[in-house]
């Protein structure tokens, strides 16, 4: 497919935590794809139909469906050329059906599944972490099943949006709380984790659509900047004008948390999980793959402008 170009975009999840990012960012690419759809539910076109009205003025078109139809789905690819999954995590299991019709349908010829996250095959501690596994299945489906359209993943490591947020009972396994000018690192704080503002999200799919040849059958893993929580607690600082305090918490200590949580049944479980994962350099690579989709991709946040946004409410507080 070397003359193949993304040009009729279905999206899967779009309304979502991160799929509000992509759809957006493929509505107002530059230039435009011919069509950008986006498949949804009857309950969240009913929940979020303002936010869709205003994403239909820019061109949007909307299809109100059932996942799980595989008579919905096939209709929906009708045309479809390019299919993006953006399902939050309780979807993942539903992408094996969706994979199964694409391969299965007259027009789609690429897919890129639901990475947006964690490189889930960084090492060999990864095929045994909990938060994983269903991507890994999806992973293996593929390897084993696919042979017409083409996979690309594009893992983009944490959201900084919502890494720097200290969840409440979880402070200890990192983040930020602006209103009391408290830190919580992991270690002594100088390891470097890779982020990916949701933004930046947004921006590199709308990239790699655009660079097809170069993403085909690959996992590209993008990031916005790469910087350890000390210099995010400088920014910040510096940003408020105050001094702040610094709650440091040692690896062994937030793996035996992860382990009680586990054990307790708390779903909040991945979240630590997942930050061990960031802390212990589950984010860094030898080469990262910007570079690939260098040529059309638009500027990137940087940690001044994702810390400022941060103060000022962060994503919860982002429009579209």
């Amino acid at each position: 497919m070397s003359s193949f170009t993304a040009s009729k975009i279905l999206i899967f999840g779009g309304t979502g935590t991160i799929g509000r990012y992509i759809t957006t960012a493929l509505l107002r690419s530059k230039p435009a794809f011919q069509q950008v759809a986006l498949f949804t539910s009857p309950d969240s076109a009913k929940q979020k139909s303002q936010q869709l009205e205003k994403w239909k003025s820019e061109g949007l078109n909307v299809i109100v469906g059932d996942l799980t139809s595989e008579d919905d789905v096939k209709a929906a690819y009708h045309g479809i050329d390019t299919v993006i999954s953006a399902v939050g995590r309780g979807g993942l299991q539903h992408q094996i059906n969706l994979l199964k019709l694409a391969e299965s349908s007259e027009s789609v010829k690429w897919f890129l599944p639901s990475e947006f996250g964690t490189d889930i095959e960084h090492n060999d501690k990864s095929p045994n972490e909990r938060p994983h596994q269903l991507k890994l299945q999806v992973r293996k489906y593929i390897r084993e099943n696919l042979k017409r359209v083409k996979v690309t993943y594009v893992v983009t490591g944490p959201y900084f949006d919502m890494w720097v947020n200290a969840g409440p009972g979880l402070e200890v396994a990192g983040g930020f709380l602006p209103d009391k000018k408290k830190a919580y690192v992991i270690e002594d704080g100088n390891g470097k984790v890779g982020f990916t503002t949701m933004p930046d999200v947004g921006k590199f799919v709308a990239a790699t659509l655009k660079s097809p040849t170069e993403a085909f059958d690959k996992a590209l893993k993008v990031q916005s900047f790469i910087v350890t929580p000390n210099e995010v607690l400088v920014e910040y600082e510096t940003q408020t004008g105050a001094k702040w305090e610094v709650v440091k918490t040692p690896l062994d200590d937030i793996r035996a948390f992860e382990k009680k949580l586990w054990d307790e049944g708390e779903p909040r479980a991945t979240l630590v999980t997942l930050r061990r994962i960031w802390a212990e350099g589950g984010t860094l690579y030898e080469q990262n793959g910007n570079a690939v989709v260098a040529p059309k991709l638009d500027a990137l946040d940087s940690l001044e402008s994702a810390v400022k946004k941060a103060l000022a409410g962060g994503y919860q507080k982002d429009t579209f």
